[in-house]
């Protein structure tokens, strides 16, 4: 695994429906576009992956405060 996927992992064709004038655009571009759109996907992913473990964190965070009160709270003092 390499990062957030496996890059030794078997390609697969599938069919996708673009705009034509962003396909003649990006076609127009150098570099392999399956590669490009491989790596755009990748980095959506990533992003996905980052937002949903910090929606995880804050959760756990906002559980923590309703237990144990707030960990800030607790030290407001020694900073006032």
């Amino acid at each position: 695994m390499d990062g957030v996927y496996d890059r030794r992992a078997p390609k697969r064709d599938i069919t996708l429906s673009l705009d034509e004038d962003i396909l003649q655009r990006a076609q127009s571009l150098p570099g392999d576009l399956s590669e490009r759109v491989e790596k755009m996907l990748a980095d959506e992913v990533a992003k996905a992956d980052r937002e949903r473990r910090l929606d995880d964190v804050i959760d756990a965070w906002n559980r923590f405060d309703e237990k144990h009160g707030s960990f800030a709270d607790q030290h407001v003092d020694d900073i006032l």
